[in-house]
């Protein structure tokens, strides 16, 4: 009896809890609407930051990693892939303060050094990727009478794709997720609403600039995903 005379109470205190975060929720997400203006506008300048650096280092790695794929460059690119892997581990804030010191303050050493971060997962996978591609596939194009290029367009890039389309979604979401700190340098960005909340102590414009940025690399990653799945050859998609 006494146990159940419990259930009452037990009741009406999940009610009581669940009303309270319901409660809070709906305050946070009032306080976050309050900012609609400044994150569609923040939103779309730190976006455009990104796809800016994000073309440039496409434009860049993938043709850096299929050179130093090729044969010739077998000991040099080994090397160079060694030193690009410990490149990625520099901190993203250190990147934007150098290039802060070389290039003054706004969006253009902004998107350097969002380049700069966009491009080492790019470059390494495309190199990986090619050096995966089976030796037996590119020697039975080669018996077929098939030019270096020809293997390339035909044989190597089909085959590696799915792992340069990895790098991208890799280094896409990291560059989203850096973005904001562009703000530190005065590259604008969701960031100013991240940082502004956090020296005010105001949770919500904290939040009004974090979640859409974790969103955004959400939908950036799924973007690119569905490239990939898209784009992919079916034979060599695991996707598909």
């Amino acid at each position: 009896m006494k146990k159940s005379a419990r259930h009452p109470g037990a009741a009406i205190g999940l009610l009581l809890a669940f009303a309270c975060t319901a409660a809070r929720a709906e305050g946070l997400l009032a306080g976050i609407a309050q900012y609609r203006s400044d994150i569609v506008h923040q939103s779309v300048q730190m976006m455009t930051m990104v796809a800016v650096a994000g073309v440039l280092a496409i434009l860049v790695a993938v043709p850096a990693g299929i050179y130093l794929s090729r044969p010739s460059q077998k000991h040099g690119a080994a090397v160079l892939m060694q030193v690009l892997n410990v490149g990625q581990a520099v901190p993203k804030l250190a990147l934007l303060a150098l290039a802060m010191s070389a290039m003054g303050i706004g969006a253009k050493p902004a998107i350097f050094a969002l380049w700069v971060a966009t491009l080492l997962p790019i470059a390494l996978n495309t190199y990986e990727g090619l050096r995966a591609v089976p030796r037996t596939l590119i020697e039975a194009a080669t018996g077929m009478g098939m030019t270096p290029l020809q293997i390339l367009w035909r044989v190597e890039l089909p085959n590696a794709m799915y792992v340069m389309f990895a790098g991208v979604r890799t280094a896409l979401a990291i560059t989203v997720g850096t973005a904001p700190l562009a703000f530190l340098i005065g590259g604008g960005g969701l960031g100013e609403l991240i940082f502004t909340g956090i020296d005010l102590n105001d949770f919500p414009m904290l939040l009004a600039g974090a979640v859409p940025t974790a969103l955004l690399a959400i939908l950036t990653d799924a973007f690119v995903g569905q490239m990939q799945r898209r784009l992919v050859p079916r034979g060599v998609n695991p996707q598909r």
